[in-house]
C-alpha cells in the first residue's frame, strides 16, 4: 500500500506539476516503481484505477500517477470510463467530447486523443454519457476499441467508478492487466473495502495494490498501515 499526502487536494490536485518536489510527489514515485517491479514476470499494458466509494479522490491519483509514468519517456493514454461521473477532463482543462463513447457509436478506428499540459500524456475523454454504462463496457466493441486506444500508448490508465456503487468497475477489472484500488484514509470504512477486495478477486482481477489518499502529512505510513490491521 503506498500513502498519498491530503496535500494533493489542494490547487487542482496535480502535486506532480504543483509541488513535484513534495512528499506526495515522491509517494507517486514510489507507486510508479512499485507497479514496475510487480509486472516483472506479467506484462502491463493495461491498468484501471478504481476506489471502494466516491470521493476518495480516485481519477486525481490516475491523473498524478500518469504524468510520473511518462516521466520516462513513456506514451501514456488516459481513458476516463467513469461514463457516470466523468472528471478527467477537467482536471486536465479539457473537453469532455469527442471521447470514448464517440468511437464506440461512430466504430472509429482512430481514438480521439486530447493531448494534455504534460509531456507524454494524452486522454481520450468519456464522450456524451450514455444510457447503460455496464451494457456499453460490456460489450465486444469495447473490447475492440480499448485495444484500438492501446495501440497508441505504452501504457493506458483507465479511469473507473468506485465498486460500491455500480458494477462497471468490476466489469472493466476483467479487461485490463491490472488494478489499483484507492481507498480514502479519513471516509472509507474497514468492511466495504475488504468487500471490494473481495469482489474485485471474485471475478479474477488483477489487483496490483491499494492507494492510501487523504493521509495526514505528519502521519507516517507505518502508523495507517497498523490501523489498517
Amino acid at each position: 500500500m503506498t500513502g498519498v499526502s491530503d496535500s494533493s487536494r489542494n490547487g487542482t490536485g496535480l502535486v506532480m506539476a504543483e509541488a513535484p518536489r513534495s512528499a506526495a510527489a515522491e509517494a507517486y514515485r514510489t507507486l510508479s516503481t512499485n507497479i514496475q517491479f510487480s509486472s516483472l514476470d506479467r506484462d502491463l499494458r493495461t491498468l484501471l484505477v478504481t476506489s471502494v466509494g466516491p470521493d476518495e479522490g480516485k481519477s486525481i491519483v490516475l491523473a498524478n500517477l500518469a504524468i510520473t509514468m511518462a516521466e520516462s519517456g513513456r506514451r501514456v493514454v488516459t481513458v476516463d470510463c467513469d461514463l457516470r461521473r466523468p472528471s478527467l477532463h477537467e482536471i486536465f482543462g479539457l473537453t469532455d467530447q469527442p471521447g470514448l463513447t464517440t468511437m464506440m457509436l461512430n466504430d472509429s478506428l482512430a481514438p480521439p486523443l486530447q493531448s494534455t499540459p504534460f509531456a507524454n500524456v494524452s486522454l481520450v475523454a468519456s464522450g456524451p454519457l450514455p444510457p447503460n454504462p455496464a451494457e456499453l463496457i460490456s460489450s465486444e466493441r469495447f473490447a475492440r476499441v480499448l485495444a484500438t486506444i492501446g495501440a497508441e500508448a505504452d501504457l493506458v490508465l483507465v479511469d473507473a467508478p468506485p465498486i460500491s456503487a455500480v458494477a462497471d468497475a468490476t466489469i472493466l477489472a476483467t479487461r485490463v492487466d491490472g488494478v489499483l484500488l484507492v481507498v480514502d484514509s479519513g471516509r472509507t470504512r474497514r468492511d466495504p473495502g475488504r468487500r471490494a477486495a473481495d469482489q474485485l478477486q471474485r471475478v479474477g482481477a488483477r489487483v496490483l495494490g491499494a492507494v492510501l489518499t487523504n493521509v495526514k502529512a505528519e502521519k507516517t505510513q507505518n502508523e495507517y498501515l497498523g490501523k489498517s490491521r
